[in-house]
């Protein structure tokens, strides 16, 4: 792999908080850009703009209603009311706890969507400039996840308006944590498993942040979780081979990932 294909998996890596995604992983993503047996399209004209981009996160809205999205969202749901029995517990457990403070400090800047959305277009605008399809490619579906996100996240908060432990409002659900699992969701599904498990497990640290922080509750959490997935899995329809189905659980005084094999598709 040639230096520019390291510093774009370095680039992509910001979003995820993990420091260095080794460049193979770019050779596992799928070629998206079009083209025609006996013809050099230039990469300038194949590559998504981003108003394109945009309007095709809307468009991927559409893919919302299936199946697996219905029951993934059941389970996040049922994983929230679940978890609201254990949300001042885990909340006073968590936030009481000097050195979960100090292991969890980080989860506030790496999963907000000021710093998902910068890596998102970061990895987008390299891929353009150095004429990298698959960077590009994975670049714009980390945008259009986290356009996805918002609109889905905002909608529920100001429908809901639960109060935070902070004593501030909208809590429910959790922004970062959504962002950073819609992320996750999209690595996964562009580069595989081998990537695809740090990348939930930084989402995991991020939303135990939000709890050790008081600024969300365990089922805050939890139904974010699921958001971010559903998301993520929006604006990849038809990408990967994945061979497991991923959930958010919770569980007393905790909460986590559930990977479930579904076989090969």
């Amino acid at each position: 792999m040639t230096r520019r294909t390291n510093v774009l998996a370095t680039v992509l890596c910001v979003a995820l908080g993990t420091g260095a995604l080794p460049s193979a992983a770019w050779a596992q993503a799928p070629d998206l850009s079009p083209q025609t047996p006996g013809v050099s399209t230039p990469f300038s004209d194949t590559a998504p703009s981003l108003s394109r981009i945009v309007a095709d996160s809307f468009r991927d809205l559409k893919h919302l209603p299936s199946v697996e999205n219905a029951i993934i969202l059941g389970i996040g749901g049922a994983g929230a009311g679940v978890g609201h029995a254990w949300d001042t517990r885990s909340s006073n457990m968590l936030s009481s706890s000097r050195d979960m403070g100090g292991v969890l400090s980080q989860g506030g800047s790496i999963g907000s969507m000021q710093a998902q959305a910068a890596a998102a277009f970061a990895t987008y605008a390299i891929g353009r400039v150095t004429h990298h399809p698959k960077a590009t490619a994975i670049g714009a579906d980390l945008i259009k996840a986290q356009i996805v996100t918002q609109v889905m996240t905002q909608g529920v908060k100001f429908a809901v308006g639960r109060t935070r432990p902070d004593g501030t409002n909208l809590s429910f659900p959790s922004g970062h944590t959504a962002s950073a699992f819609a992320t996750a969701t999209v690595v996964q599904r562009n580069l595989g498993w081998k990537f695809g498990v740090p990348a939930y497990a930084v989402a995991a640290y991020v939303g135990a942040s939000r709890i050790q922080d008081k600024r969300h509750y365990l089922s805050d959490v939890a139904f974010g979780a699921a958001l971010g997935i559903v998301a993520g899995r929006t604006v990849t329809v038809g990408s990967g081979d994945a061979r497991f189905a991923v959930s958010p659980t919770v569980a007393p005084g905790g909460g986590g990932v559930n990977f479930t094999w579904v076989g090969k598709h």
